[in-house]
């Protein structure tokens, strides 16, 4: 959100270098055709078409208009504001959730300023210890001046939650105060014990949350999709009560990437990352425990690794370039033999391949293109239903964000890019959730379940592909698309 801000900081607008005599305190009246400014003992005259009165330099900048705006060099000339306060610039920038205040500061040493931040019912207030010689001219802004520096107060539409916070800046000074002001948090039931929430937490920026919350006993949640084929969440399930997008897929070819068992028959192997497994009750997530074989046309069983868990004998699942030098790549469509080639190889859609040492001329005897060759996986323990995805961002009630633990690379766009987020979520208590989020982290997203109250969660597909579909209609975000999977839940 800091980029966010400073990518449009040419959009901040400075306002008026001038102040209006009653917000410094002082009284305006008109006597022997003069304007006389009055505060306590500070008293000084300004006459129409001659200037200011003595002891002031009478060719200083004139008040202006009904409000007498006055220049910076009249108030610290008539000691309204002292010689040592220094002075700061304000620019702003409002938007219909949130106005970011900037104060530029002047040069040289500063006083300490403070770190803070909270929440209120529609108010704001913080004390800049400098003399803001341009006061914004805004709907619910205002300005209070001392001898010590400046009060700002801001007063948020009606009907919204409240956050704030202040903080400085270097290179150059600055003074910063973020207010925020989104709409409180709604719900409404789509079944008993099913409800829609709509919420914004607070990161400290706000981040809005939109989940399906299901009860104890309420639901029932199917993976849900055709691998290799793309399809708008509602055409796989019709009848759903919610659907959330699933797990990830190749997007050149629709196919999906990680495990995928449905009625427990795998439609999807594992690709080495964690899973979301259940058999009809509370899920559990976590890296999948299995075993991978294939049997030759010999009836014999191999044990092999797959995808990201390599071995001396190796299985690839996933369209893309397989194989390492020294190997050779026997590519299979079905149970059939298509070839076997020097690897690496490019795999193509719809088949499978299994590599091996290229000087092990036991395989290369018995896999030639027509025979047999079939893979098989178990989990244990086997599940219903599972459907594969990650990270892990909350185990039995702690934190578990570890990307580089299930081989996703933390610096990839995948993982640091600021984008919109899907999640499986549950409570100890057997509560479920779907969420989707507005632009963030999976990291942030995790923080922000687990203070929810989440024991275990799981991210999903995101960017683009995060959606939440409730009582038919897209809820999540504004534009739908075509994906490979989903989670749809179904009340009992």
């Amino acid at each position: 959100m800091r980029r966010f801000f400073f990518a449009l900081s040419f959009l901040f607008l400075l306002a008026w270098a001038q102040v209006p005599a009653a917000w410094l305190g002082l009284s305006v009246r008109e006597q022997d055709d003069a304007l006389v400014f009055e505060k306590g003992d500070i008293r000084f005259s300004y006459l129409p078409g001659l200037g200011w009165a003595d002891p002031l330099d009478p060719t200083l900048p004139p008040p202006v208009g009904k409000d007498y705006l006055l220049d910076e060099a009249v108030l610290r000339a008539a000691g309204v504001i002292p010689a040592d306060l220094p002075a700061a610039r304000l620019r702003y920038r409002l938007a219909g959730d949130r106005l970011r205040l900037v104060l530029d500061l002047p040069a040289g040493p500063l006083p300490e300023l403070p770190r803070a931040e909270g929440e209120s019912p529609g108010w704001f207030t913080f004390y800049a210890p400098f003399f803001v010689a341009n006061p914004a001219r805004l709907p619910g802004l205002g300005f209070r001046y001392d001898d010590h520096g400046t009060e700002i107060s801001y007063l948020a539409p009606a009907g919204r939650v409240y956050r704030w916070r202040v903080f400085p800046l270097s290179a150059p000074a600055r003074y910063v105060m973020d207010a925020y002001f989104v709409p409180p948090p709604s719900e409404r039931q789509l079944a008993p014990g099913i409800k829609l929430r709509r919420e914004y937490v607070w990161t400290p920026e706000p981040l809005l949350l939109v989940r399906v919350v299901a009860d104890p006993g309420r639901w029932r949640l199917e993976p849900v999709g055709t691998p290799g084929k793309r399809q708008f969440l509602p055409q796989m399930a019709p009848q759903a009560l919610a659907i959330l997008n699933g797990g990830y897929y190749d997007p050149k070819t629709a196919t999906p990437v990680g495990l995928w068992v449905r009625d427990g028959v795998p439609l999807s192997y594992p690709y080495g990352r964690s899973a979301l497994m259940w058999d009809g009750s509370l899920p559990q997530a976590a890296v999948p425990r299995f075993k991978a074989w294939v049997r030759t046309p010999d009836g014999k069983v191999h044990p092999v690794g797959i995808n990201r868990w390599p071995a001396r004998l190796t299985a690839h699942t996933l369209p893309g370039k397989v194989g390492r030098k020294g190997e050779n790549v026997v590519v299979v469509a079905g149970d059939t033999v298509v070839h076997t080639y020097p690897a690496p190889v490019e795999l193509g859609a719809g088949r499978w391949a299994l590599t091996y040492p290229a000087n092990d001329a036991s395989w290369a005897a018995q896999v030639h293109p027509g025979s047999r060759l079939s893979l098989y996986v178990s989990l244990d323990p086997p599940v219903r239903y599972a459907l594969e995805a990650g990270p892990l961002l909350v185990q039995g009630g702690r934190l578990a964000y570890a990307p580089d633990a299930e081989r996703f690379d933390k610096n990839s766009p995948q993982i640091a890019k600021v984008t919109n987020q899907a999640a499986v979520a549950w409570t100890h208590e057997g509560q479920l959730w779907l969420v989707t989020s507005g632009p963030t982290t999976p990291g942030v997203l995790a923080e922000q379940l687990l203070g929810l109250g989440a024991w275990g969660a799981i991210r999903m597909d995101a960017g683009g592909s995060a959606q939440l579909y409730a009582g038919g209609e897209l809820v999540f975000p504004e534009r739908a698309r075509a994906v490979v999977n989903g989670l749809a839940l179904y009340p009992r």
